[in-house]
């Protein structure tokens, strides 16, 4: 136990760590319950264990934050959610074949007090955003300094928004020109959530039936998503549509 009267999480690569922490300041276990200073519980949802490990190392670094678990899955994350009740989650958009965007929803479904802070190494034009629309309060690109990400940490627990200037005015100019328009700053940005995320499975290289399997649709609903997919970005074939999806994937560097 640490002398400030909290438990420490288990040290794992990933996975939720075990317990519940709060805003109260207060850790339960088997009954247990013992109080001290008034701290930010934060979940770490991130498939990157290195990842996950620079965070907690940077916010347990400043004193004002307990790391209350990991999660590396969208199942791992609402699982942790639940238990663990944490202030702030930290959450990165793509989590394997995964979206981030429709987990920041689910998160907010089953704790709307929770406050989401995006945190990820894509496009911050195309994605903030999606994820402000979502329900995060917060986004910073992987880019950022490590002084940063403590202070939008600290920012969204308050329940302000965690935005620079420069993408604020981004996405209030996004808003005028709306969202589908012919004016859209990309081809891609006329994409719905989901068809982006058919999109970026896509051009990972998965077939209709593996995008079915990941997302737990059936291929017709693929096929459907990949039919409205061309029709919004000019695309006339298939093959057309894997070549631009996978020069997308590349430029958004993953």
């Amino acid at each position: 136990m640490r002398g400030d009267g909290f438990r420490r999480p288990a040290d794992r690569a990933h996975g939720a760590t075990d317990g519940r922490f709060g805003a109260t300041g207060q850790y339960d276990t088997a009954g247990e319950t013992m109080t001290g200073p008034q701290r930010i519980g934060v979940l770490i949802i991130d498939d990157h264990p290195i990842v996950q490990s620079g965070y907690r190392m940077i916010l347990e670094a400043a004193g004002d934050f307990e790391i209350c678990g990991f999660a590396s899955t969208e199942a791992e994350a609402l699982q942790a959610v639940s238990r663990l009740h944490p202030d702030v989650a930290i959450v990165d958009l793509m989590l394997g074949e995964q979206s981030g965007l429709a987990l920041i929803d689910e998160l907010r479904r089953i704790r709307p007090e929770l406050k989401i802070l995006v945190v990820t190494a894509h496009d911050e034009q195309l994605f903030a955003h999606r994820a402000l629309k979502a329900g995060a309060l917060g986004f910073l690109t992987k880019r950022e300094a490590a002084a940063q990400l403590v202070a939008a940490v600290r920012t969204v627990a308050a329940g302000d928004l965690a935005l620079d200037s420069r993408l604020m005015r981004q996405i209030l100019q996004s808003e005028l020109r709306g969202r589908n328009s012919e004016s859209a700053a990309s081809p891609v940005d006329r994409l719905s959530d989901r068809e982006l995320h058919v999109f970026r499975l896509i051009g990972e290289g998965l077939t209709t039936r593996q995008i079915a399997e990941a997302l737990f649709i059936s291929p017709r609903t693929v096929e459907r998503f990949r039919e409205n997919i061309k029709q919004k970005l000019g695309i006339s074939n298939a093959v057309e549509l894997v070549h631009t999806a996978t020069v997308w994937v590349l430029q958004q560097g993953r």
